[in-house]
């Protein structure tokens, strides 16, 4: 059995949002057309209180890109963004629900970011997708949208440690690119971590 998961496919994330990625909307039209090959369709929202810790605004002195430590845990700045209940935090509207089995909040605690669908930067909570992904007897995951270089990665890195078989959809993922690079070196450590990588063709065919 194998899972698809849609990362973090929010208003936010595409252009024009507070934290947009680059070509980001293009991930939209990929979402929709591989769905109809999975049973399961699991979407992560990032859903953070507006005071959150991992949000320059609420760490003075700080600005977006800086790196810092919050509670123990290395932390990189961001502007606001997905915060709760705001339009930016909307699933992005083009997804085709119907198809869509759950969706998993994540980055809620406003003392702790969560890049992963699966736990915390800290690893000291789980989303709970893990298990409901084995009470499915899911073994394969598909990982894909915003932004490869944290939210994919991370899932597909913590998926990989969980032990589950993991394929990103590589033209189902833009990069934040904060540094130039940043996406392509988060592949390489993906591919180094046991991740396969495959393009959205190539599903169901």
């Amino acid at each position: 059995m194998r899972a698809l998961i849609l990362v973090d496919l929010q208003y936010d994330f595409c252009p024009g949002g507070a934290l947009a990625v680059p070509r980001g909307d293009e991930t939209i039209a990929i979402a929709n057309r591989v769905m109809p090959h999975f049973s399961t369709v699991v979407v992560t929202q990032d859903w953070h209180p507006a005071e959150h810790k991992s949000f320059a605004v609420n760490n003075p002195g700080t600005k977006p890109g800086d790196i810092v430590e919050v509670n123990g845990v290395k932390q990189t700045m961001w502007p606001a963004h997905c915060v709760q209940e705001t339009p930016g935090a909307e699933i992005h509207a083009g997804i085709d629900r119907s198809k869509v089995t759950d969706l998993f909040k994540k980055g809620t605690d406003p003392e702790i970011d969560s890049y992963s669908a699966f736990f915390d930067n800290g690893k000291k909570k789980s989303t709970g997708l893990d298990k409901y992904l084995n009470e499915r007897w899911i073994k394969q995951v598909y990982v894909m949208g915003l932004a490869t270089d944290y939210c994919v990665k991370w899932t597909a890195l913590d998926a990989k440690e969980l032990g589950f078989d993991v394929w990103v959809i590589e033209d189902g993922c833009r990069a934040v690119d904060l540094h130039p690079g940043d996406g392509d070196a988060a592949i390489e450590e993906m591919r180094a971590a046991g991740v396969h990588f495959v393009e959205s063709g190539a599903i169901g065919a």
